[in-house]
């Protein structure tokens, strides 16, 4: 085994939403760190995907093998690279809601209260937008948290067919918002991700360093536990060992449990920091269902996500539970994870080759409806004969057929011109969108495997910034909350390293 002769300040393992903006947050500090990716960078013309064929299968899949409790392998869709997921996210960038932070009774059992608040977010989800160039107006969305400044650019304009809907569904009495995007301008590189914003501004400073191709896969402690000194790290196919006086997780929800269980010693028999035996439990993912609206006017397939309604997150006249989150999917021809479902056209494209699915999708309007999931101990990732197992049973389903069934409601009042068929289709469990919850934070030990900073309780020097954290999932995409909680915890890492 190699040992690195160099000593750093602070490691970073992973460049997704949190390290990467962890990095960025960092790097000013003149601290030398290192940021390890098992990825490489992303040639633009894959992250482009209004210039590749998404519908092509295993495009954007991990290349590696997860199995189901059953035993049945499967290969998850996520993404191994510089930028980490946000390379092939779909950039909504929402805030969490002020009662998403507090204890929330749904139909199935309860979303636990969090131990910081939206007002300690606030600032961090201001910082957060400024930074990722987020597109949005602050309207009349009934369940919009305040903000402390409005967004530092305009909403992206809906296209002509989101539009004429948007303004059919206001008139119906609800409140159809502009979604929050990060949105770089450029239309050779659009989506505004971890790499853009994170990593690059990162390695303009002297004292950050990146490699790619590392694959961590262990931390070694010191004989008492207290704290790692080492991480393991696969480059090349070699073995190398590298220290540093700080480690902080940023695996995503899923690699980063794993690689605590796979670091079990003496002193932590079930998985390093896993005292509570949490690591890896409560994992959640939402439920989410793509909605096709055939439309008879063709699109380009190919446009940004701009529309949200919001008006059911907490239920409605007839369910006084939370029901979720209702969004445009943009062109059908650039969504990664629409692409994952084609059984939402199967009733129509049984015998329509792949080109024939192309031009259906060219007249059709997608939406996404989008529920919480709740924590459950059972919902977990597990390490067994080294393979990586994920048991995984979605719940909260009333809310979310409840869901889907109202927005249907309302495609079909607005649109009785024509007989439009529409289609739905669950996400499946291999998906790995809005993955979070496996190292939750919070007050106890004994419950939670993280402080209210994001260190965890057993192990002094060990950091967490991915989604993991969440003790609940909420309705809204996770990613400006993990952006937002990376800023936090880099101001506290700030006042150690100073």
């Amino acid at each position: 085994m190699i040992i690195d002769d160099q000593h750093y300040d602070v490691i970073i393992i992973g460049t997704g939403a949190g390290g990467g903006t962890l990095a960025q947050k960092l790097a000013p500090t003149g601290k030398k760190i290192l940021i390890l990716e098992r990825g490489d960078f992303m040639p633009l013309e894959e992250q482009n995907r209004a210039e590749v064929d998404i519908f092509k299968k295993a495009r954007y899949r991990a290349p590696e093998r997860w199995y189901d409790p059953e035993g049945e392998s499967f290969s998850p869709l996520m993404n191994y690279a510089v930028g980490g997921n946000t390379k092939i996210y779909g950039a909504a960038l929402l805030r969490m809601r002020e009662r998403d932070f507090e204890e929330v009774k749904h139909q199935e059992g309860i979303s636990p209260e969090w131990p910081v608040k939206y007002n300690d977010f606030e600032p961090y989800y201001t910082e957060a937008e400024q930074l990722y160039q987020v597109h949005g107006q602050v309207t009349n969305d009934p369940t919009e948290p305040p903000h402390s400044a409005d967004y530092p650019y305009p909403a992206i304009s809906h296209e002509p067919c989101i539009q004429k809907l948007v303004d059919a569904v206001a008139q119906k009495g609800l409140h159809p918002t502009s979604l929050p995007m990060g949105w770089t301008r450029q239309e050779d590189d659009p989506t505004s991700d971890s790499q853009v914003y994170g990593i690059d501004l990162a390695l303009k400073h002297p004292n950050v360093t990146l490699k790619t191709g590392a694959k961590a896969v262990r931390l070694l402690t010191n004989a008492s536990g207290t704290e790692v000194k080492a991480v393991e790290v696969e480059i090349n196919g070699q073995s190398c060992l590298i220290f540093a006086d700080i480690i902080v997780l940023a695996c995503g929800a899923i690699n980063s449990a794993v690689l605590l269980l796979r670091s079990a010693n003496e002193k932590y028999p079930t998985g390093l920091a896993n005292r509570s035996d949490q690591v890896g439990r409560n994992l959640m993912k939402h439920q989410m269902t793509a909605i096709v609206q055939l439309d008879a006017a063709p699109n380009s397939g190919q446009f940004p996500r701009s529309v949200a309604v919001n008006d059911f997150y907490w239920g409605d006249e007839n369910f006084s539970y939370p029901m979720g989150h209702i969004y445009n999917t943009g062109g059908l021809l650039q969504d990664v994870i629409f692409a994952e479902s084609p059984p939402i056209f199967s009733v129509l494209t049984k015998a329509i080759p792949q080109s024939g699915l192309k031009q259906l999708a060219m007249r059709s309007i997608g939406w996404w409806a989008q529920t919480e999931t709740l924590p459950d101990a059972n919902n977990r990732v597990r390490v067994s004969e080294n393979k990586l197992y994920l048991d995984y049973t979605s719940n909260n389903a009333e809310a979310h057929d409840r869901l889907v069934y109202r927005w249907l409601e309302v495609l079909k009042s607005i649109d009785k011109q024509r007989a439009n068929v529409y289609p739905r289709g669950e996400v499946p469990v291999q998906v790995m969108a809005n993955q979070c919850g496996t190292c939750r934070f919070g007050e106890d030990p004994n419950t939670s495997v993280l402080n209210s900073n994001c260190r965890t309780h057993d192990v002094e020097n060990l950091y967490v910034v991915d989604s993991s954290f969440f003790p609940s999932g909420s309705g809204v995409m996770p990613a400006l909350t993990v952006i937002a909680n990376a800023l936090r915890v880099g101001d506290h890492l700030i006042s150690i390293l100073n």
